[in-house]
């Protein structure tokens, strides 16, 4: 199966639960991690609004309910994260702690890849810093 209009990347993931599973798993990952501490330091030391904050949004723009937009209005990613210096090795350790989470998550191989080629679009649009 492959995301489309019948079937959502959100439905194939296992909706709610499963999304909650992989944004818990991502911090859990960046918050014990060494490796992605470049990261990590951009986040408050209570993590709990960043982790509801990234539920929300995967939540809608995985094709589940739009719980970020119907709380925050439009998610306007690129300008929410000017404020903190993104390069390539913040967009990449982002990359790497997601992919962590993914690959031990998502056992579907082709939605877990295609799911690390989506979010890596959007990572790589967070970049506000030449390198």
């Amino acid at each position: 199966m492959h995301p489309g209009p019948s079937v959502t990347p959100y439905e194939m993931l296992g909706g709610e639960p499963a999304v909650r599973a992989l944004v818990e798993r991502f911090y859990d990952l960046m918050d014990e991690t060494p490796e992605y501490y470049v990261i990590r330091k951009l986040h408050p030391e209570n993590l709990t609004g960043s982790r509801d904050k990234l539920f929300m949004f995967l939540s809608g723009w995985l094709g589940g309910p739009p719980l970020y937009t119907d709380q925050y209005g439009h998610s306007m990613l690129r300008a929410r994260h000017l404020p903190f210096s993104i390069g390539l090795a913040e967009r990449d350790a982002w990359m790497a702690c997601m992919n962590q989470a993914l690959h031990a998550l998502v056992e579907d191989e082709k939605l877990r890849t295609w799911l690390a080629e989506q979010l890596f679009k959007t990572a790589d649009w967070m970049r506000n810093r030449q390198d």
